[in-house]
């Protein structure tokens, strides 16, 4: 047995997907949950969201949710960090200065200027999540960030927060059914001015076809 700690943990759409596949794992049906988010409503919404989907496939899983990270960390083998410094209205800035100045953003969220600044919100915060792992956490503990900038936020917990981190996003997923999808019929490669995915293989039907 483990245990799984979400920060950021009030975000629905991340922390109930991620949990969902995680517990898909037969390995994993045992695990220790923890959330722990600032917002208190949120953070106690998605919390029972999540614990009626444990319940209802029979797991003997009970989240701890918490305001306090340091206590959702303590013993924690790997970290989720799936927060959004500043919320939407630091992206709104993020976006609308750059643009009163000429600088049409394609997302603003992990390139260019907005991405910059974001970076600035972000890596402050993680570093101070960094600093609770390494005392609280479990020695061997991995931060997994789903948190744009990505690039940014990964490296930097790497290199000055001093906890092994791997920087993930949903957007592989997308790509790799958006190529299922085209069944051969109109394979393109798809960048995106946010992130960049390079599909090193591709087989369909044991057939390697790139």
């Amino acid at each position: 047995m483990f245990k799984v700690a979400f920060i950021g943990a009030g975000s629905l759409g991340f922390t109930r997907q991620l949990l969902g596949d995680i517990l898909t794992v037969e390995e994993f049906k045992n695990i220790e949950v923890a959330f722990t988010d600032i917002n208190p409503d949120n953070l106690r919404m998605v919390t029972e969201l999540c614990q009626r989907d444990i319940d209802e496939n029979g797991l003997n899983i009970k989240i701890q949710a918490t305001l306090d990270r340091r206590e959702a960390f303590r013993d924690a083998k790997y970290v989720i960090n799936c927060v959004r410094i500043g919320m939407l209205e630091g992206f709104a800035t993020d976006v609308e200065i750059p643009l009163k100045y000429g600088v049409d953003q394609c997302v603003g969220d992990t390139l260019c200027i907005g991405g910059i600044m974001y970076g600035q919100r972000g890596i402050d915060a993680m570093l101070a999540f960094c600093k609770d792992i390494r005392e609280v956490a479990h020695p061997d503990c991995i931060l997994l960030n789903y948190s744009n900038p990505n690039a940014m936020v990964t490296w930097a917990c790497n290199k000055y927060g001093k906890v092994p981190t791997l920087g993930l996003c949903h957007g592989v997923q997308h790509g790799h059914w958006q190529i299922a999808k085209a069944q051969l019929q109109s394979l393109k490669i798809i960048l995106s001015q946010s992130k960049y995915y390079l599909y090193l293989k591709i087989k369909f039907q044991v057939k390697k076809i790139y």
